[in-house]
């Protein structure tokens, strides 16, 4: 050995694996190698653990446990069950599943009102994507062509002319409002009469009854009142009617009383036509 390094031979070091052992044989001095028996562990396990993970087997503490986590935007909790429910996006889902083949279908059932046999199509499928568009439609539409006329009327007199912000607002109170709640009031009053009929599927049949509105509204455009009138009650009494004839065979069951509610009914969905004319459609031209 070179001076300056000490010599471990035959020494035992901790940590360290057993030396090998050189055996001389042979006249050719051939050299060979003996590895002395080693105590590392066997590696694969034995037969007793094969196909299953052995307790021992287990990652460092420090590990990167990336993908034993929960994916970005899915919850490990809970979901709700009952009532509370009904306040989950996941449960109205089915109800936007729609076709626009079954869209388009179910518009043009509610341009012939007296059918009376939507509500027998839409029974096992009743959808709230329709009714939504519809009404978001008919909230833009109706104060486009309302600001539109009122700025035409200021101009043919050639008066100053200022935009009305609160005609969107008015429009989205009026319209959501109404498909929302009236909706609920009905369905509450036929449950207190004993004839409930499902909130999902009145929901979308007053959506549904909105449409004949838009090409209603866009007509108004015509500068002539009578016509507006006109117009406006057309699309009011069909709507009327393709409420309440589609409700009429359900609620005759309720008793007597039956006709006032299909009367109500009609009555305020004529309402409706009648402050959609007042308010978006009669013109006031100022005197600036």
């Amino acid at each position: 050995m070179m001076s300056g390094y000490t010599s471990i031979d035959n020494q035992k070091v901790s940590g360290s694996v057993p030396a090998a052992a050189p055996v001389v044989s042979g006249p050719d001095r051939i050299t060979t190698v003996r590895f002395t028996e080693s105590n590392l562990q066997t590696f694969p396990p034995s037969s007793e653990t094969h196909g299953k993970l052995s307790a021992v087997f287990r990652p460092p503490s420090d590990a990167d446990d990336t993908f034993s986590k929960p994916a970005a935007g899915v919850s490990s909790e809970p979901q709700p069950t009952g009532w509370m429910q009904s306040f989950t996006v996941s449960a109205y889902k089915p109800y936007f599943d729609v076709d626009t083949a079954d869209v388009v279908e179910r518009i043009r059932d509610s341009l012939f009102p007296f059918r009376g046999n939507f509500t027998e199509k839409t029974a096992d499928n009743p959808d709230l994507y329709g009714p939504f568009w519809i009404c978001t439609t008919l909230i833009f539409v109706a104060a486009a062509i309302g600001t539109f006329v009122t700025y035409v009327a200021h101009k043919l007199q050639k008066k100053e002319w200022d935009y009305d912000i609160n005609l969107v607002t008015w429009s989205a109170g009026l319209f959501y409002g109404y498909v929302t709640f009236v909706p609920l009031g009905l369905y509450i009053i036929l449950k207190y009469f004993s004839v409930p009929s499902g909130l999902i599927q009145l929901w979308c049949l007053y959506g549904y009854s909105l449409f004949i509105f838009i090409p209603a509204s866009c007509l108004s455009i015509i500068p002539v009142e009578i016509f507006r009138w006109v117009i406006v009650g057309v699309a009011g009494f069909m709507s009327a009617a393709f409420v309440a004839l589609n409700l009429r065979t359900h609620i005759k069951s309720a008793g007597e009383r039956w006709f006032l509610i299909v009367a109500g009914i009609f009555l305020l969905q004529l309402a409706l036509a009648v402050v959609l004319k007042l308010y978006f459609f009669t013109i006031t031209v100022g005197t600036k």
